[in-house]
């Protein structure tokens, strides 16, 4: 089998490449550009891949609520371009996507399943929900990831880190920290998020899946929880998203329910807080 993996420079793309099986190309945007569909068609059509890996996004989701035709540009239309190559060369396209197309039912408390309604709360959050339908629509053969609050030892590309590497970098100014504890979703490590992925694509499976850490946690939480597993004494205040003034809204609750996941009889990705002590222990050998 030959899969091409689109963003393979970013921290989940680092992390699956290795995890695939068969051959794996490997592309960057210098690469493969989802918004030059042209491009990427000639580049594909050479490939000849038996399954597409998108792990490229726009991901800036406060700076989306201004540029919002920039965000829909690449997560919807660019999405849906790539799925009519994938379609007309009858390769399968694995797309992942977001927690975020949640948060419009302010009372949930229950964890998201694959058949419950999506509504999301900001132009990200919408943008990324197009994307899957789009992909849903135009290519039969696919899998939809959603997963949840990405970390991973390689940093995020453009955006320079992760929650986990800003908590340490805050810890080390000397000040109390504080953090949003009105949000809960569950934080998941990449190298998990990867290994079941892997897991999906060599089983064959089709369809929309969540994939995240087990367990949920409030953004205080786990910042309290950072700094104990990594033996730093660091005051985290807790606030409301309403004081840390984000340009754009997130789901107070994106808990996304493994089930189904469980169901193939691929084993659920690890509790939160082994998968933080493995990020931590492993990010301490690079």
């Amino acid at each position: 089998m030959r899969t091409a993996v689109l963003g393979a420079p970013g921290q989940l793309g680092r992390d699956l490449c290795p995890r695939l099986g068969g051959e794996v190309i490997a592309l960057g945007r210098a690469d493969a550009d989802l918004t030059d569909p042209t491009r990427l068609r000639e580049l594909l059509e050479r490939l000849r891949p038996d399954v597409v890996v998108n792990c490229a996004a726009y991901n800036f989701v406060d700076k989306a609520e201004s540029e919002p035709a920039v965000a829909l540009a690449v997560n919807a239309v660019a999405v849906r371009d790539l799925a009519i190559i994938c379609r007309e060369l009858d390769c399968t396209l694995v797309h992942f996507s977001t927690d975020y197309v949640f948060g419009l039912d302010t009372s949930r408390s229950a964890p998201w399943t694959e058949d419950d309604a999506p509504g999301p709360v900001s132009v990200y959050g919408l943008s990324k929900l197009a994307g899957e339908f789009l992909v849903r629509s135009t290519c039969p053969k696919h899998v939809i990831i959603r997963t949840c609050g990405l970390y991973g030892v390689w940093g995020s590309g453009g955006k320079g880190g992760n929650f986990v590497e800003t908590m340490l970098r805050k810890a080390r100014e000397g000040k109390p920290v504080p953090v949003v504890n009105d949000q809960r979703c569950t934080p998941s490590f990449t190298a998990d998020v990867a290994a079941a992925t892997s897991a999906l694509v060599a089983s064959g499976a089709r369809g929309l899946y969540h994939v995240t850490s087990a367990g949920d946690c409030t953004w205080y939480e786990l910042a309290r929880e950072i700094f104990r597993a990594a033996g730093m004494t660091i005051e985290v205040k807790p606030i409301t998203s309403a004081e840390f003034g984000a340009r754009a809204r997130r789901p107070a609750y994106s808990v996304l329910s493994n089930e189904k996941l469980l169901g193939t009889g691929i084993p659920v990705p690890r509790p939160w807080p082994e998968a933080l002590s493995a990020y931590l222990a492993e990010r301490s050998r690079k």
